[in-house]
């Protein structure tokens, strides 16, 4: 690049972290060979001219794969970004991917509209320019990328529309740990609240709370310069009584997704497993084998089969497990059961 006297701002690289490498195996089928972005670079360069100009040295260099050529300026992503991207064989014929951007167009990718607006604030000023790049500006648009990380927390778009209005625009509070960090709430949380803020796993393990030295019950109302401690406990699931006092959507959130969570499970603790037949007959030869022929005929499997004959050898029980079936089928094989020769009594029940 400073060969052919373009101005790259930065070069950076990176290997692509485990979880992210997994979420697009999904996309692939588990396909290793079709990711092509395992390592990749990312360069900056001042103008749009730059970006096609170091394209076009890349591939100089290096044979660009077919197919592999995104370029996201001409016709951006619907969410608005912008870059070109190409995937090459480098060296040792070695697959890596090349992200070329200009520095606006890296800020608005990184931080959204905002990064835009703020970028054509400074442009023409070199002085604010290096606040833009340098510690300070990162700072000054810290919610920014705060709002953008919240944001994924979010599958509904009008829950992170209303978690804006409560959790993040509202008059907050400011309470503190027991190790002095300050936390910050919207007026009206509660320790559910400040739970959650901390972590998800306290919030669910949540059990109790003292504020300043005092236990106090999970729907008090913290004000600011309150010291809370969380009381937690292992294995403990949030009540939903919670739902009541609870105030930012991101607990509420989090209570309503283990609550559901625990009602699939009860659902799935009271689906019956399976069946269970008794048969009782008079003790007599080819009763065993009469009755598994019926199960047989009506295409039943038996998972289980026992047989018992009484002390006085004139009654005999058979004990049969199957899986579980509509009930039409089970009183049309209960007929057939009671059908079979001295039978004297068939039963079922369920087994859970």
């Amino acid at each position: 690049m400073e060969e052919n006297k373009i101005n790259y701002l930065s070069v950076d690289s990176r290997a692509k972290r485990y979880y992210s490498l997994y979420k697009k195996l999904l996309r692939y089928d588990m396909n290793l060979g079709k990711i092509y972005d395992l390592v990749a670079l990312r360069i900056i360069v001042k103008t749009i001219e730059e970006c096609y100009a170091s394209l076009g040295v890349i591939h100089k260099m290096w044979q660009p794969i077919p197919g592999r050529i995104k370029d996201y300026i001409a016709r951006p992503k619907p969410n608005g970004y912008r870059s070109l991207h190409t995937t090459v064989f480098a060296l040792d014929n070695k697959i890596i991917e090349i992200q070329i951007r200009t520095e606006e167009m890296h800020q608005e990718n990184e931080m959204g509209i905002a990064a835009h607006w703020a970028y054509e604030q400074i442009k023409d000023s070199s002085k604010k320019k290096n606040n833009w790049i340098g510690v300070k500006s990162k700072r000054e648009l810290l919610w920014v990328e705060q709002l953008r990380n919240w944001q994924k927390q979010f599958t509904n778009q009008n829950d992170f529309l209303e978690s804006i209005k409560v959790d993040f625009l509202k008059d907050r509070i400011f309470v503190l740990t027991p190790e002095n960090d300050v936390i910050d709430l919207p007026i009206g949380s509660t320790p559910v609240d400040f739970a959650y803020k901390i972590h998800s796993q306290i919030g669910d393990a949540c059990v109790g709370a003292k504020v300043n030295g005092k236990i106090i019950p999970l729907d008090y109302e913290l004000k600011s310069g309150d010291m809370v401690e969380i009381v937690t406990q292992k294995g403990k699931k949030p009540s939903n009584d919670w739902l009541r006092f609870a105030k930012t959507l991101y607990a509420k959130k989090h209570i309503k997704s283990i609550l559901k969570a625990s009602d699939r499970n009860l659902v799935a603790k009271s689906t019956p497993k399976s069946l269970e037949f008794k048969i009782v007959n008079l003790d007599r030869p080819g009763f065993l084998k009469d009755v598994t022929e019926v199960f047989a005929s009506s295409k039943i499997n038996i998972t289980y089969f026992s047989s018992e004959t009484d002390h006085r050898s004139t009654f005999s029980s058979v004990i049969i497990k199957c899986p579980v079936m509509h009930q039409s089928k089970i009183e049309a094989l209960i007929v057939k059961l009671k059908k079979v020769p001295s039978t004297k009594e068939v039963n079922y029940k369920f087994l859970r």
